[in-house]
């Protein structure tokens, strides 16, 4: 089983840990109910550090997202994010993912479910016919999310 470079942190701080997506994470601290109001009233950090991180560059790297995401990615400016999926030939979802634009030169991340790198990562290279640079760098990124009113 993995370990996220927070979960010595997760012990120390007395989380309830359980295996997840092939990681060692934690569960809850304090109980759900607390903690889930917590956030929906003020705000809550997350260790997302199992998640699947992929660096798509080039002049194409946009092309790319686009035929393979079902939002529009071309409204995304520098530091921003938009939720979307990778929709297959049939109409049915591969997975849901985050695009983030890191710079406005054609460099962006997806971030993909834990559960599913490898089956994203496959089915976005299988799609890249343009010779986009593409960098599976899941095993090299750890995430935290800050989420709530008061995230910002």
């Amino acid at each position: 089983m993995k370990n996220t470079p927070f979960t010595h942190k997760h012990i120390a701080l007395g989380a309830k840990m359980a295996p997840f997506a092939g990681y060692n994470m934690p569960i809850s601290y304090t109980g759900i109910n607390d903690e889930h109001a917590a956030v929906r009233k003020h705000a809550g950090v997350f260790d997302v550090s199992h998640m699947g991180e992929f660096i798509l560059k080039g002049d194409k790297a946009l092309e790319l997202i686009q035929r393979v995401t079902s939002n529009d990615a071309s409204k995304l400016s520098n530091g921003k994010a938009q939720y979307s999926c990778l929709p297959n030939e049939q109409g049915g979802i591969v997975d849901d993912l985050i695009v983030y634009c890191i710079e406005e030169n054609n460099v962006y991340m997806l971030v993909v479910n834990a559960s599913n790198i490898e089956k994203d990562w496959n089915w976005i290279s299988e799609r890249n016919t343009a010779g986009v640079e593409m960098h599976n760098i899941s095993d090299k990124t750890c995430l935290l999310a800050i989420q709530g009113p008061s995230a910002t």
